[in-house]
């Protein structure tokens, strides 16, 4: 996406997963990975991300629950200061292309225990991979909620 200093911010009206999803695919063109890893963007109260996209950098391959809960303390201190009553958008990228692999519900389910443990309000959690951005829904990836 190329922008310049006097264009406004991308911030998209996202109220629904499809919303979610555009936002992804236009954020994260051209679509490509060296190596896995995760972005999250802050979502406001009134449904429209804060201007400003995080990655956690160097994703481990062991990447558990655990650290999704460790990650989850993070996203909630950071609600707390700038989106208080806001949520998250996160996406996990990864090299290659094809269909879902274990491996991308094994992480998402990770992200949805973590965010839940940490009472992180979550959007959809969406995968990118070399050839499109799609959504990995709670009910598709084995996780119950509480």
């Amino acid at each position: 996406m190329t922008t310049s200093p006097s264009d406004p911010p991308y911030r998209p009206l996202l109220r629904s997963q499809a919303d979610v999803q555009r936002m992804w695919a236009t954020l994260m063109r051209p679509l490509g990975w060296r190596r896995p890893a995760l972005w999250f963007a802050v979502v406001d109260e009134d449904d429209r991300p804060l201007p400003v996209l995080n990655e956690v950098d160097d994703l481990p391959a062991d990447f558990d629950a655990e650290m999704a809960r460790s990650l989850a303390l993070v996203l909630r201190s950071v609600l707390d200061d700038v989106a208080p009553g806001g949520r998250v958008a996160l996406l996990y990228c990864r090299p290659g292309r094809g269909a879902v692999n274990r491996e991308d519900q094994r992480i998402a389910a990770a992200l949805y225990a973590g965010c839940r443990a940490g009472r992180v309000p979550v959007e959809v959690v969406h995968l990118a991979t070399d050839d499109q951005v799609r959504p990995l829904p709670l009910d598709e990836v084995g996780v119950r909620s509480a």
